[in-house]
């Protein structure tokens, strides 16, 4: 499974998005507002999931925290490059 599905399969069951599936959630599309269409809650909801799964430190009101979270693709390149 590649890291870009993982994460896809982490924010549906982190976030109970129930009946949808990683086909349907776009890598490169944003995750808030007209992307996946998530909220702040849910990106806490999701940056506590990513802190368990792959043991990687965000910080909550940097910008830069914001930018890794656009997107799957996003976050899986913060992932990788934060990863020990």
């Amino acid at each position: 499974m590649t890291l870009h599905n993982d994460i896809k399969e982490l924010i549906i069951s982190s976030l109970n998005l129930e009946g949808m599936t990683p086909e349907e959630i776009d890598t490169d599309a944003p995750l808030f507002g007209d992307g996946l269409g998530l909220d702040s809650i849910d990106a806490l909801e999701l940056g506590l999931a990513i802190k368990n799964h792959y043991h990687v430190t965000l910080s909550a009101d940097s910008e830069q925290t914001r930018n890794h979270f656009y997107s799957v693709a996003s976050l899986a390149k913060f992932i990788q490059s934060n990863q020990k």
